[in-house]
């Protein structure tokens, strides 16, 4: 899965790692709107003289000079980034200020600490492509089993929603398989077969980010020429005129090779939120190899995070209907960050808990442990309220009372007057966005782990509170100017955005 505050249209938030059921357009509403779309509204030119539609879905039909500058930002600055915090960890143990004090002191050069980096190596290269080509047969070629067997479970073949050209993709939801089959195959190497160290991934990290990089470019320039020689559906794409907008956001909506090969669902699942858990794995390893032990806060770090992988493989189907699928473009942003960005620095906090390793007070450990479990929680039941309160249409329980909720209208560009709901009970009646707050509490619980030695672990939790932040105020500015008067009675109802009483 599972990105800072530009973005997904182009002013959705970039890498957000994938929010399972917190991404639909307006997260409080009862209506589905990603399966409803207009398809009589102006009409724009692509580069073969066809008209096509100029709704609004997906990502934007024109360039303004900030979202242009921002891509142009993004494309040059966030693969240093990324390199910037590992170089950090490898040369430095992690203090992200002494390699800008050492080159502004002249006791380094950019060049020396370049000749220290490792580079690509054979290994790597092999490593990476056995791992890309293991995850491509288990999502391309094993049908999945864990439905038939796995109560409450959905999986299989299923569809997505309807595009703006009218197509229904049909997907084989196999994630959580993909998931088992890959840690149980990690778990007999470490503990039977003995193919390889269970470090094996700490130590080719670094040419291992060489490998992911060559990847995230290779498949953004594959599906920005695909989409104009051999689309998937050609009435499914959008064109700027800009280069840097189109290469960046991505031009198809969903490019696929084959049937069942879809370039989104895989690389946003698969490899990167696979690989998330057994990165998490390999440097325990590396911690229980360097110092005879691994540190409770380590053990924590691996519990929270994978709790919420496992949380969105077991929802994959829902997140077939996510602004995720239903809205993004296939791009660099998509294909280098899942890629690159998402499992190098999303697990930080494993990788800074192998040069420092901090052993936490029973208190402490309780309470962070508490923390995310809490935050977990609160993330998982509002977003099960909202989905309850829209299958149902109202008809159901939440708190044990009947939801209330307002009612509301709104003019899609067609002219059509629709009617909607914007819940006001369980979760949604204490915060707007307390789904926002609960994931923010999760991430919390992942630095506080670390200790307070460094800033580095902290990244996540600063990078999760501005994406957050900006998507809760973007949504919020989308739903006034929809509802108008209406968004005003349900801000009245309900004054608080992710902190009540504060904020």
């Amino acid at each position: 899965m599972k990105y800072v505050t530009w973005g997904r249209s182009f002013r959705r938030t970039l890498w957000a790692r994938p929010q399972i059921a917190s991404q639909s357009p307006e997260p409080h509403e009862q209506d589905l709107m990603a399966s409803k779309f207009q398809h009589n509204t102006p009409k724009t030119k692509n580069p073969n003289g066809k008209a096509e539609s100029q709704g609004q879905w997906g990502r934007a039909w024109e360039v303004d000079w900030f979202s242009l500058a921002s891509v142009i930002f993004l494309l040059l600055f966030a693969p240093f980034i990324v390199y910037y915090f590992i170089m950090a960890c490898d040369q430095y143990s992690c203090s992200l200020t002494t390699p800008i004090v050492d080159i502004a002191t002249g006791r380094a050069s950019l060049a020396d600490i370049w000749a220290k980096t490792p580079p690509v190596t054979a290994k790597a290269v092999q490593l990476y492509t056995l791992w890309v080509s293991f995850q491509v047969v288990l999502y391309s070629w094993l049908p999945d089993f864990c439905h038939r067997f796995l109560p409450g479970y959905v999986g299989g073949v299923q569809e997505g929603a309807v595009t703006p050209a009218g197509v229904v993709n049909k997907y084989e939801v196999n994630g959580l398989q993909a998931w088992l089959i890959t840690h149980l195959l990690w778990f007999l190497n470490a503990y039977l077969l003995s193919w390889f160290s269970p470090t094996i991934i700490f130590d080719n990290w670094i040419p291992l980010l060489w490998c992911a990089n060559i990847l995230g470019y290779a498949v953004s320039t594959f599906a920005l020429i695909k989409s104009y020689l051999f689309p998937t559906s050609a009435e499914d794409r959008k064109f700027t005129g800009n280069f840097f907008y189109n290469y960046m956001m991505g031009i198809e909506f969903n490019p696929r090779i084959g049937k069942w090969f879809d370039f989104k669902l895989f690389f946003n699942g698969r490899p990167g939120i696979v690989a998330w858990t057994l990165i998490n794995l390999s440097f325990a390893a590396k911690q229980q190899e360097l110092y005879g032990h691994v540190t409770n806060s380590m053990i924590l770090v691996n519990v929270l995070q994978a709790i919420y992988v496992l949380d969105f493989f077991w929802n994959e189907t829902w997140y077939l209907k996510t602004i995720d699928i239903c809205h993004d473009h296939f791009g660099w942003y998509l294909g280098w960050g899942d890629c690159v960005w998402l499992p190098y620095l999303y697990t930080l906090q494993g990788l800074y808990l192998v040069y420092h390793p901090v052993q936490l007070s029973t208190p402490n450990a309780v309470g962070i442990l508490l923390l995310g479990l809490v935050g977990y929680y609160i993330f998982r039941m509002a977003n099960h309220q909202k989905d309850l309160f829209r299958r149902t249409d109202g008809r159901c329980l939440i708190w044990g009372k009947k939801p209330k909720a307002i009612e509301c209208s709104y003019t899609s560009a067609d002219g059509q007057k629709h009617h909607s709901k914007l819940l006001v009970s369980g979760f949604w009646g204490v915060a707007r966005h307390l789904n926002y707050t609960g994931d923010l509490m999760g991430s919390l619980a992942y630095c506080l782990a670390c200790g307070g030695g460094h800033l580095l672990p902290y990244f996540y939790i600063i990078y999760m509170t501005i994406l957050l932040t900006h998507r809760c105020l973007r949504d919020e500015h989308r739903c006034a100017n929809k509802y108008g008067r209406d968004w005003e009675r349900y801000t009245a109802t309900v004054p608080y955005r992710l902190l009540p009483g504060i904020f």
